[in-house]
């Protein structure tokens, strides 16, 4: 039987910080692929954090889709779909390593932007200190 750990805000966002971390190490030493998915990380984890703090689901891609793109109706910021489109791409690179190096640059880029203000918005709503629901999975 599988154990799914319980996490909580904090948690989320301290992973995606770390997998940022991480992503730079990787494409310092030149791989591309283990960068392209420790970013892919870091904006899921970042994501999961705000559905955390809204009762979002977050157990499945598309709800991790869907959460940013509610996101991004909730802020009327677009670039919240931009961003984990970006990451999705970076996800694909690492599985087929078909990605130019001028792409990983560009997507690279978008997506530690779309993680800080992602991160940014989190750190907001729990300083509002908004009602939270209990989570969905």
């Amino acid at each position: 039987m599988t154990m799914i750990k319980e996490s909580t805000v904090a948690d989320r966002v301290t992973q995606s910080l770390v997998f940022l971390e991480q992503a730079e190490a990787e494409f310092a030493i030149g791989d591309t692929r283990q960068g392209a998915e420790k970013l892919y990380g870091a904006a899921v984890q970042a994501i999961i954090a705000a559905s955390l703090q809204r009762g979002w689901k977050y157990d499945s891609h598309r709800a991790n889709k869907n959460a940013s793109v509610e996101m991004a109706k909730e802020y009327g910021d677009s670039s919240l779909i931009n961003g984990f489109s970006a990451a999705e791409k970076l996800h694909i690179h690492f599985h087929h390593d078909n990605m130019e190096d001028y792409q990983i640059a560009v997507d690279r880029h978008g997506v530690r932007g779309y993680v800080e203000h992602l991160l940014a918005l989190v750190e907001a709503y729990e300083e509002r200190g908004e009602d939270r629901q209990e989570p969905l999975r």
